[in-house]
């Protein structure tokens, strides 16, 4: 019986030379990401414990970025005290702010992910990386206090969905209409522990930008891992950051899955989910145009600066509705700074948006945007769960970048087509 990806890259990070769904592993890890929020509860552990040392600073990457730049004295304390860690262990892949972003995005961004490789981080979107073919999946802060101790971590191995991506997406229809139709059609424990494995054709026309917003939400459907085999478009990326070696893995043809899924990309369309589950996606023309109060774009879902192109070039020309208040949040600062290059910042200033620097922000309540009561917003974020951008009263829709920004120019949620030629 062959192996999935995802087992393959368990049982060679194991020493072992096969494994199955199930079993218990414990896997040496090649890469661990600490950002302001888990990662001071781990070290508090640590040092709790008398362990003063990481196993391989180099194997680590730290950069604050859910409350950065820091919005109080409780966020500050954090940050620093990342800083002050990472200095007494000499890890020199840091990301401090001005040269800073979303762990999710600055890691791939920078050369750091490779495929082949275990990745870990104290956070939920870890996912995001398993588009480059690797294994990299959350952790709470005591999992990510003994990576950072000893470079190895249990797991037990994860079954296999598998989705087929068939045909190409229509005009209007991105990366993010298709995950959130996932997960409309498995429900936000459909995956639940499991490694949701993409491939077929429908790929070939997704850049790696798109890959990453697909594998972002694996944990919306409860998945353990999101992963998409490595081909020509994913190594031009990774050899375009890193001159590296690296370890490419691909299920076999008799590998097992528990559920196979075809998605005929050319038959989707705009897809927004309503409150207040990532489940609740239906098709743009089945729902009412509500009003929103609040349009939100960025995130380590959608603020990477193809997102940005999308939304700039339906929102050129326009201004942003009377009533409706607009933010946009590149989740890099090199993203920042290609966007300021090329004139979306422009853009969207003269639209009448906001534009921040890279951070977390509101996507989990923290700020630069939290709602209040009653208050609707239109998302690119990956949760819409009552109270995660704010009040428990508030309303989240989420859909895709292009949805964002003509949502943002009507005041209501407007099908994204209507502005493109």
């Amino acid at each position: 019986m062959g192996m999935t990806i995802t087992e393959k890259i368990l049982a060679a990070h194991s020493g072992r030379d096969s494994v199955r769904p199930g079993e218990i592993v414990n896997a040496k890890l090649d890469l661990i990401v600490a950002h302001d929020v888990t990662t001071p509860p781990a070290v508090a552990m640590l040092k709790k414990l008398g362990i003063n040392k990481v196993f391989d600073p180099s194997k680590i990457l730290v950069t604050p970025d859910h409350f950065v730049p820091n919005k109080d004295i409780k966020s500050a304390e954090l940050a620093k005290q990342l800083r002050e860690w990472r200095i007494e262990q000499g890890i020199e892949r840091y990301y401090e702010i001005g040269n800073h972003g979303i762990c999710h995005a600055i890691a791939p961004e920078q050369g750091h992910v490779l495929p082949g490789m275990t990745i870990v981080c104290g956070d939920s979107h870890t996912t995001t990386m398993g588009a480059l073919g690797t294994f990299s999946t959350g952790v709470g802060s005591t999992d990510l206090a003994a990576a950072l101790a000893t470079g190895e971590l249990w797991f037990k191995v994860p079954e296999s969905m598998l989705f087929e991506l068939k045909g190409s997406l229509p005009r209007g229809v991105y990366s993010k209409d298709i995950i959130l139709y996932i997960i409309s059609k498995i429900g936000v424990d459909g995956a639940r522990y499991q490694a949701m494995e993409y491939r077929g054709d429908g790929l070939e026309s997704l850049s790696m930008e798109a890959r990453f917003t697909i594998t972002n939400m694996a944990i919306e459907a409860g998945g353990k891992s999101g992963i998409i085999p490595v081909d020509g478009i994913a190594e031009d990326y990774v050899k375009a950051r890193s001159s590296e070696a690296y370890t490419c893995y691909y299920s076999d043809d008799d590998a097992v899955y528990t559920q196979r899924m075809t998605i005929d990309l050319d038959q989707l369309e705009p897809i927004v989910a309503l409150p207040s589950l990532p489940s609740n996606g239906r098709f743009i023309g089945e729902i009412e145009r509500v009003k929103m109060d609040q349009v939100y774009i960025g995130s380590c879902t959608n603020g990477r600066i193809e997102d940005l192109r999308i939304a700039a070039q339906i929102i050129k020309g326009h201004k942003v509705a009377e009533g409706t208040r607009a933010i946009v949040v590149p989740a890099t600062t090199e993203i920042w700074k290609t966007a300021m290059r090329e004139g979306l910042l422009e853009i969207f200033a003269d639209a009448g948006c906001v534009v921040s620097t890279a951070t977390c922000g509101a996507c989990l309540g923290g700020f630069m945007g939290v709602l209040g009561a009653e208050e609707t917003c239109l998302s690119t974020t990956n949760r819409n769960f009552v109270g995660r951008m704010g009040h428990p009263k508030a309303k989240v829709y989420l859909a895709s970048p292009a949805t964002a920004a003509a949502t943002a120019i009507t005041g209501t949620i407007t099908d994204p087509r209507e502005f493109l030629q």
